[in-house]
């Protein structure tokens, strides 16, 4: 199957929460409180976000907030 390009968005809900207490994530840098968006190569949207889960994992306070297809540019 062939691969496409998708965005996916990802935050840090540790990183919001100390930001919203007026504090400091230990490890990561305040912009994870905002949404990043990652552009990943994948055959579909659940596998997009699969290996974005792998990469950003959930257990570290990591979010998935949405993934959208991006159109190949013919």
């Amino acid at each position: 199957m062939k691969k496409k390009k998708f965005e996916v968005g990802v935050f840090n809900q540790a990183v919001r929460d100390a930001h919203s207490q007026g504090d400091r994530h230990k490890n990561l840098s305040d912009s994870w409180a905002e949404t990043h968006y990652i552009e990943v190569e994948a055959t579909s949207k659940i596998e997009a976000v699969k290996q974005l889960q792998l990469r950003y994992p959930a257990s570290h306070g990591f979010r998935i907030v949405g993934a959208m297809e991006i159109p190949a540019l013919e």
